[in-house]
């Protein structure tokens, strides 16, 4: 604690032999000037150049000026994110329809993983009303949208097979969609106006984003690779069987796991399949999306989620 406690101590001044009284005048130095006053030179600085002190700033103009709504910071552009549109990103656009399946009324920011808390997309800043303060990160949004009295509160599956089937989407799915984005030549550009374009307009700048982002994707696929390689064929061929296992999984049913309402799964699922299907992305190669037309369930499930919710 500060040494500026204003309550009285048991050796106060007032109390000890050795303070000075109350009209002592203060020390001086031998030319007679208070040892508390301004030298000359410093003083004749400061009366020509006077402290100033100035207000906070403001706010950034994109940040919420009233937070009384929830806020989710996504990858997107400033169109979607004013118009409420999915986000270009599998991981934001999943929390995005779940939040939007729960019935919990939200915004949307465009952000990067430099403004993150947890140094990744999506989170949340839940409204100023909210029994929440801090930044939900995505880790804990599951857990945040329980906690919350939604309207339309998706109870989830007990399945035994849900952590079997959600792995196809973690890994097999999410590692041909990391190929397909980041490492095919022929979807360079669609890569730079997403990720590359937003953060810079030099040249050398971009050059060096590239790299890194295809340097970090190449790395986590060699990492998840048995033989340390990467094989497009066999990533591609894995995904292939990962789709099909997911639409046998959902058959003729509305919903994954037979469920009344789409949950974190079937938003997990549309995150992906809505995104190689949506015309607007641009895909110069897109054989994820010819995996999922294979599927008339898979494909009538994506309509579903589009239009209820998009």
């Amino acid at each position: 604690m500060p040494d500026d406690d204003p309550s009285p101590s048991r050796n106060s001044p007032d109390q000890s032999q050795d303070a000075p009284s109350r009209n002592q005048e203060p020390a001086a130095d031998k030319s007679g000037r208070s040892l508390f006053s301004i030298p000359p030179p410093v003083k004749r600085i400061f009366d020509k150049f006077p402290l100033v002190t100035y207000g906070e700033n403001e706010l950034p103009l994109r940040a919420p000026k009233e937070r009384n709504q929830h806020v989710l910071h996504v990858f997107a552009s400033e169109t979607n994110a004013r118009e409420g549109r999915p986000s270009f990103n599998p991981a934001c656009l999943k929390w995005q329809t779940y939040l939007k399946s729960n019935g919990i009324a939200f915004k949307i920011v465009p952000s990067s993983n430099h403004a993150s808390p947890s140094g990744a997309l999506p989170f949340l800043l839940p409204a100023v009303s909210g029994l929440e303060k801090d930044p939900v990160p995505s880790n804990k949004l599951r857990k945040w949208v329980v906690s919350q009295k939604a309207r339309e509160k998706t109870v989830e599956s007990e399945d035994v097979r849900y952590e079997a089937y959600a792995s196809l989407l973690d890994n097999r799915i999410r590692k041909a969609w990391l190929f397909q984005l980041y490492l095919t030549p022929a979807n360079d550009a669609l890569l730079q106006r997403l990720y590359i374009a937003p953060c810079s307009s030099n040249y050398f700048v971009r050059m060096s984003i590239a790299y890194q982002l295809r340097g970090a994707a190449e790395t986590e696929l060699v990492k998840s690779s048995a033989s340390n390689t990467l094989v497009k064929d066999d990533i591609m061929r894995d995904a292939a069987g990962a789709f099909e296992a997911l639409a046998t999984l959902l058959g003729g049913d509305a919903w994954f796991f037979g469920q009344e309402k789409p949950g974190l799964f079937d938003a997990g699922v549309f995150a992906y399949t809505h995104l190689v299907l949506d015309d607007g992305m641009k895909w110069q190669e897109n054989k994820l999306a010819e995996m999922v037309r294979r599927h008339t369930s898979l494909v009538r499930h994506r309509d579903r989620i589009a239009k209820a919710y998009f």
